[in-house]
């Protein structure tokens, strides 16, 4: 039965099927299919919209996917209003490919049946309990994704068209095993070189900077000396985990607690259980003589597990002599759960059972009976559940009355902060994007930055910073955007354009050296007067790690046959001078690792002419975009 099951959700169309539902919910959230009416569209393809509401969906979720994957990392980029802006770009990109592409497939012609369509939903794990299709599972999660049964086919119908399409592009890139080894090859190369690394700072001292170039710089880049809208706010905070602190739970509120949940400490019945599976086949009777026969021979004494092994058609189960492990009660077919917990004892067999997998002969093998949790092992969870509702329940008390008294009283927090028996507290000016860790989120830094707050000066309403933390604001100072004058900037600007041109004149000397070389010249007095000296690097591969990147691509980009040395500018601020001394060869790889990196060749190429036939699609189609 479990080997059916498993085949059932891990055959080729299932598994696109589950692949395409499970990017669907993360990238795009289930319920994007149902366009929203109403609110301008994000974007227009061919004259079809992409819904605002599509795009927010899509958005959020592949934001939470990116956070929940790389932590506070990534979530502290979404505070910045332009990392934002580029990702919900980014985001809307994708759905335009996608629309692209499901046009596409429409004019091509290609279709889905209606029993492709069902036989797709009846194999989805996310609708099963059990191994089998639960209905009741299945409305569930449509309710709770706000889908009705009909949208929920005509989406899987247009994701499964797409699909259709986007297989047949991918399916077609291949990469010759010849060209694979070639890239191989080139990939694991190595290069030994020379180098050297020229400071510009020396270079410093001969440069002058002109009020000119000030000025031209400062208007060239003006943009950059725009400060950022800042706010210093006074605040209170409640919370839960503060309120804790001062809650008492008395032993008789544990112990009648206790009594009145004993239920959540009961671990239910598990049953430990072998079966043997005959399938019904293409004569039914015939698989149940054959499962009554097997039957007879375990009572007569014969081993259960060797006849699993042999007899029983659930192959993955029948290696382990029918072990199914423990199980507990509805966790498998209806027929096959009542005969497990039938039996008695460990050792019991039951009669033949027939099931929707065919027939069976179970075995219990050991037994959990139910027990109980004594409430010593559970008085400190007890006790801290009690503290965090008595916490919660006055914590909801005080921010109702919190937030009477900061409208009542909108011209200061100390009534607020009175109310909570706590201090108002302050921050430094902070902007949109470095605001304290407490207070960085969406809704706190729009209220925050609020018109209302910022020029009426009042108190904020409540703000809900988590579930258990509120937070009132107003703000005590304020400064504005505003372009710094060239005054504030002229020091900062005069030293970049100092360091940019020692670095430019550090070039230039770099060139000369290398022309130098080039023209096999001694530079010896040329080294020792910038009091730089060769290096020597060994075994350089692509990826770098002993040099600086750009030397690396510098290193790479020569030849033994031609140009051997080149000049490269350094993130430092420094220069670089590169001189190719040796080409590595790599060895050739063996067939398994050339078999592995031919497949990751092929599916870079996949990619790549997916994005191509996107593009090329893009390019002749009437896309327009609206501000978003």
């Amino acid at each position: 039965m479990l080997e059916k099951i498993r085949e059932g959700s891990q055959g080729p169309w299932a598994m696109v099927i589950i692949g395409l539902v499970v990017l669907s919910f993360v990238f795009a959230g289930v319920g994007s299919y149902l366009t929203s009416s109403g609110g301008t569209a994000a974007a227009t393809v061919n004259g079809e919209e992409i819904s605002q509401q599509t795009l927010e969906r899509a958005y959020q979720n592949q934001r939470a996917r990116m956070e929940a994957q790389y932590g506070e990392g990534i979530s502290s980029l979404f505070a910045s209003e332009g990392y934002t802006e580029q990702f919900r770009q980014s985001v809307l990109e994708r759905l335009i490919g996608e629309k692209l592409i499901e046009q596409k497939a429409k004019e091509l012609g290609l279709r889905v049946s209606d029993k492709q369509i069902r036989d797709s939903i009846l194999k989805m794990p996310e609708f099963q309990v059990g191994g089998t299709f639960n209905n009741e599972r299945f409305q569930g999660i449509l309710r709770q994704n706000g889908f009705k049964p009909a949208d929920f086919r005509n989406y899987l119908r247009v994701e499964l068209t797409r699909e259709q399409l986007t297989r047949a592009l991918t399916a077609t890139s291949f990469t010759l095993p010849s060209e694979a080894e070639q890239t191989f090859l080139l990939q694991q190369q190595t290069r030994d070189a020379r180098y050297l690394q020229i400071e510009a700072a020396p270079f410093a001292k001969d440069v002058e900077v002109s009020e000119d170039d000030i000025n031209n710089y400062y208007q060239a880049n003006i943009t950059a000396f725009d400060t950022e809208e800042q706010v210093k706010l006074a605040y209170v905070l409640l919370s839960v985990d503060e309120l804790k602190q001062d809650v008492s739970v008395s032993e008789d509120e544990i112990s009648n607690w206790y009594e009145e949940n004993k239920g959540r400490f009961v671990a239910e019945e598990q049953r430990r259980v072998s079966h043997i599976l005959i399938e019904f086949g293409e004569d039914q009777d015939k698989a149940k003589q054959e499962a009554q026969n097997l039957l007879a021979q375990i009572k007569s004494g014969e081993d259960f597990a060797a006849l699993a092994k042999q007899h029983s058609d659930d192959t993955f189960s029948a290696e382990n002599g029918g072990d199914l492990d423990f199980i507990s009660a509805d966790m498998m077919d209806p027929a096959f759960d009542k005969a497990a917990f039938d039996l008695k004892e460990a050792g019991d067999v039951s009669d033949v059972v027939e099931s929707d997998f065919g027939y069976h002969i179970i075995k219990l093998t050991e037994l959990k009976p139910e027990a109980v949790t004594p409430l010593e092992e559970v008085r400190e969870t007890i006790k801290e559940q009690l503290a965090t509702d008595k916490a919660t329940e006055r914590f909801f008390e005080l921010q109702n009355r919190m937030a009477e008294v900061a409208f009542e009283m909108p011209d200061s927090l100390e009534e607020v902060a009175n109310v909570a028996a706590t201090n108002v507290q302050t921050t430094e000016l902070f902007t949109r994007n470095t605001a304290p860790a407490q207070f960085n989120t969406p809704n706190a830094i729009e209220v925050a930055f609020s018109d209302e707050l910022i020029q009426d000066r009042v108190n904020s309403d409540i703000i809900e910073l988590d579930d258990s933390t509120v937070a009132f604001f107003r703000v005590v100072a304020h400064e504005p955007q505003r372009t710094q004058e060239l005054a504030e900037v002229r020091e900062g600007i005069e030293a970049t354009l100092r360091d940019q041109k020692a670095q430019k004149a550090a070039e230039a000397w770099a060139l000369d050296v290398a022309e130098k070389l080039n023209a096999e010249e001694d530079v010896s007095a040329m080294l020792n007067e910038q009091n730089v000296e060769w290096q020597t690097a060994e075994g350089v591969s692509r990826q770098g790690g002993q040099l600086a990147r750009n030397m690396v691509d510098t290193l790479f980009s020569l030849s033994m046959e031609g140009k051997r040395r080149d000049v490269t500018l350094l993130t430092s601020g420094n220069v670089g001078l590169v001189e190719l001394t040796k080409v590595n060869h790599a060895d050739k790889p063996d067939s398994a690792t050339l078999a592995t990196f031919r497949q990751r060749l092929a599916t870079m190429e996949s990619q790549q002419t997916y994005q191509s036939f996107v593009d090329a699609l893009r390019a002749d189609a009437e896309v327009s975009i609206n501000k978003i």
